[in-house]
């Protein structure tokens, strides 16, 4: 049987009733190679997600452009009906080609569609949290997001879209975007050696808003660091598990959704619960990144 854990305390979003674990879990990876297609081993894909469950995951972050369409059907054959509680976070504004391709699109039709896609796929009347995209993998685009944001904002005043949030978006968007609507979550490009959203995180830690950063790639690669290697050596634990427990102690509104589409690789990321790093070993990383 599988055993229930708290996974490194909880976060409140604000403004909601929703309190989810910050550990969470990122579908990407149970899509096909290059995150297009289906996967080389759906059952095991949907015992991944069924023991994240059991484990104490709450917080599922998706997209019905994994796939496309792929992660968001696996998760509803594995969870649905889905547990009380669970909390899943999809986002919009990119769509694939027919040869797997990214394609940024945030035309109000793209963002309707792609809405009642994730809701149909995933068997849902209303969506938890939804981003809305703003950029590539691994930055930001400049300008105003005001005309997408306000399709989301008209969705949620329909009662598809509960909460809104934000992905790979400057800080500028962000205050652009709190003028318009709440915003309860910003999930951008960020690890130990990737930090250029320090600054940004520390101020929405102050509003109590969620920072959810991710790795393109499903990983932290490439992440080559000799403090690292050797801090997870002395602990007994991979560099990905160090990397990770470095983000929870980095700041408390940081939510991680380390994903995968192996039982054995998922046990290792619901571990860094219990990974404690010291003050000297934190001090240690934070020297390996870029200076702050």
């Amino acid at each position: 049987m599988t055993r229930r854990t708290q996974l490194s305390g909880t976060f409140k979003f604000p403004g909601t009733t929703i309190a989810v674990h910050r550990i969470g879990y990122g579908a990407m990876q149970l899509a096909g190679p290059h995150v297009f297609g289906p996967p080389r081993d759906r059952p095991e894909a949907v015992a991944v997600l069924r023991e994240a469950i059991a484990s104490g995951v709450d917080h599922i972050d998706t997209s019905d452009f994994y796939g496309p369409h792929i992660t968001n059907r696996i998760i509803r054959e594995a969870l649905h009906p889905y547990p009380e509680g669970l909390t899943i976070v999809t986002k919009v504004g990119a769509r694939r080609g027919d040869d797997g391709s990214w394609i940024l699109d945030r035309s109000r039709e793209n963002l309707i569609g792609s809405v009642h896609d994730n809701l149909r796929n995933l068997g849902l009347e209303t969506l938890d949290i939804v981003n809305l995209r703003m950029g590539g993998m691994f930055a930001p685009e400049p300008g105003s997001l005001a005309e997408p944001l306000n399709v989301l904002i008209e969705l949620k005043r329909q009662g598809l879209v509960r909460h809104i949030g934000l992905s790979t978006v400057t800080p500028d968007q962000f205050v652009e975007a709190q003028s318009l609507t709440d915003v309860v979550c910003v999930q951008n490009f960020y690890n130990l050696a990737n930090r250029g959203d320090d600054a940004f995180i520390d101020r929405l830690a102050l509003q109590g808003i969620a920072y959810v950063p991710y790795f393109p790639l499903g990983g932290f690669s490439p992440l080559q660091s000799s403090v690292l290697d050797s801090v997870a050596a002395s602990l007994g634990v991979t560099p990905m598990q160090v990397a990770q427990a470095w983000l929870l102690h980095r700041s408390p509104n940081i939510l991680l959704i380390a994903g995968t589409s192996s039982r054995i690789h998922l046990r290792e990321n619901l571990g860094v619960a219990s990974l404690k790093l010291a003050p000297e070993v934190i001090e240690q990383l934070d020297s390996a990144g870029p200076a702050r």
